[in-house]
């Protein structure tokens, strides 16, 4: 279904996968190029474009309605201080990594804006991250397509050897039959 979707909508559903999640519809649309529906490059780009757009709307969010936001949702409170512990201890290397660290990409940037983070500073780490993720993310997908390719290609290899031995197993108990059926008949002409 994620394939069709891609096939049918190409770079703006990459674009807008990854606006609102990213990983799983940039992998799809690598593995994608690989198989020569989509270009890598495109793909990696309209990611970036997308991961980086959505990641400047939730820090803006997150600066504007940010506070009230979590004072309602303990859940984002208590991940927002664990944005606050690796921003404090990681510094800019978190904002430029945070997008690969699984189950806290979507909130910190609301949770950064809300902070008090630098617009500025986060949107140049922000972009120097999300090139970063789309190349990565993008290659890997891509890879996984080689991957996949090649498994499927032995396994037309694997069914053409499959229908062989079946083949091969069908006239062999054929012959088993016919030959049993000559054998019984002629022990009963010779009793």
């Amino acid at each position: 279904m994620l394939e069709a979707l891609i096939v049918r909508w190409g770079y703006l559903a990459v674009v807008g996968g990854t606006f609102l999640e990213g990983e799983t519809i940039l992998v799809a649309a690598g593995a994608l190029a690989h198989r020569g529906y989509l270009s890598l490059p495109w793909v990696m780009l309209c990611a970036f474009v997308g991961s980086v757009a959505g990641d400047q709307l939730w820090f803006q969010l997150g600066r504007r309605y940010g506070q009230p936001f979590l004072d309602r949702r303990p859940e984002w409170k208590r991940r927002a201080g664990t944005v606050q512990r690796h921003l404090l201890r990681f510094g800019d290397l978190f904002v430029l990594g945070f997008r690969f660290v699984v189950g806290i990409r979507t909130v910190t940037p609301a949770l950064l804006g809300a902070s008090g983070f630098s617009q500025v500073r986060f949107a140049w780490l922000n972009a120097l991250g999300g090139a970063a993720w789309s190349a990565a993310v993008g290659g890997a997908g891509y890879a996984l397509g080689a991957v996949i390719n090649q498994a499927l290609a032995r396994a037309a290899h694997l069914e053409e050897l499959l229908g062989a031995a079946l083949l091969v197993g069908v006239l062999a108990a054929g012959g088993w039959k016919l030959w049993r059926r000559a054998r019984g008949a002629s022990t009963d002409s010779v009793g």
